[in-house]
């Protein structure tokens, strides 16, 4: 459901950047009296269409579902407790783009440099605590219990799901999706560098 909220967010805030762009673009064909077809190599991004990439906030490139089996035992004199759970959650990775730095953006002719935050973990808060299941309960075990192993849960989902290959699959996502935005707004040369 979170991941259906980001797209939901993300394709609207691509809506409206698309929509500002295409107002300024209609509001300056009709301040000429012909329409030039010839080559612009002179491209000007204004501060509002900056603002409005800005604005788009947290933009997901990569979720990642987890399914993670966690277990503690507790021995007591003759016995063992045991205490099994599954746990489900949906890690997404991208960009908040309140964080970019300022310069972040640099425009020369019809080439655009742009440096994003680094790829990281939009919500902290992944682990979908309706799904998690018991896999096995012996013994009594307290609400502090249950906590300790939803801790080592989200620690083991953030170890399988943060790992190299998926935050480099992340970063091409984002240089593909920025890129075709800039290329809409009439950029031949677009980079697109993350910090580190």
């Amino acid at each position: 459901m979170k991941v259906l909220t980001y797209i939901k967010i993300g394709t609207g805030a691509l809506v409206v950047v698309l929509l500002i762009m295409g107002f300024f673009w209609l509001k300056n064909l009709t301040k000429n009296d012909h329409i030039d077809f010839g080559p612009d190599e002179d491209i000007d991004i204004t501060p509002t269409q900056i603002q409005s990439i800005k604005a788009i906030g947290e933009w997901e490139f990569l979720s990642v579902s987890a399914e993670e089996l966690v277990d503690t035992t507790r021995r007591r004199l003759l016995m063992k407790d045991e205490l099994a759970r599954i746990y489900y959650g949906t890690l997404s990775l991208g960009v908040d783009m309140h964080q970019v730095k300022p310069g972040w953006i640099k425009t020369s002719g019809d080439s655009i440099t742009m440096t994003l935050p680094a790829i990281g973990l939009l919500d902290k808060d992944f682990i979908d605590e309706a799904r998690t299941r018991p896999f096995y309960e012996s013994g009594s075990w307290t609400a502090e219990d249950r906590e300790i192993l939803f801790k080592k849960a989200y620690r083991m989902m953030t170890q399988h799901c943060l790992t190299k290959e998926n935050l480099q699959a992340a970063e091409a996502n984002g240089q593909e999706q920025f890129r075709n935005m800039l290329q809409s707004m009439g950029y031949k040369h677009v980079k697109i560098t993350f910090e580190k």
